[in-house]
């Protein structure tokens, strides 16, 4: 079964496969189910800017297509940044497919660096059950 050592390597690996066009700032990021599956992205970017996608996004489109259960574990690393974290967008997406106590691991120097529950970094995101009543 995968640990974190699988999910960090499995974001740098996604983080190398990136396509920082324009920013030059490569982000990779890994997704743990409960089952020990990985699913990982790294950003990719376009030249109509905001229409590019953030690793998280990436990783989570995977998860979608690979019918993955439920998330335990997420892991972000950044070559630039040190305890790089999702953006607010990212925050709210993986909000909706990760439980509130699933940890968010942020990395520096190329490893482990400090771990929050979604709960924690995102504690008032958008629920979407008020758009199904």
């Amino acid at each position: 079964m995968a640990g974190l050592d699988d999910l960090l390597a499995a974001a740098k690996d996604a983080m190398g496969k990136s396509r920082p066009t324009y920013s030059r700032f490569p982000v990779g990021a890994a997704i743990m189910t409960e089952d020990g599956r990985i699913f990982a992205g790294g950003n990719i970017e376009v030249a109509s800017y905001p229409e590019g996608w953030c690793a998280e996004t990436t990783a989570l489109s995977h998860y979608v297509m690979g019918q993955g259960g439920t998330i335990t574990d997420i892991c972000v690393i950044a070559e630039r940044l040190p305890l790089c974290t999702p953006c607010g967008g990212c925050r709210q997406r993986l909000a909706e497919f990760a439980p509130p106590d699933a940890r968010l691991h942020l990395c520096a120097d190329g490893k482990i660096a400090r771990t929050l529950t979604m709960a924690e970094i995102f504690p008032l995101g958008f629920d979407g059950d008020v758009l199904t009543t």
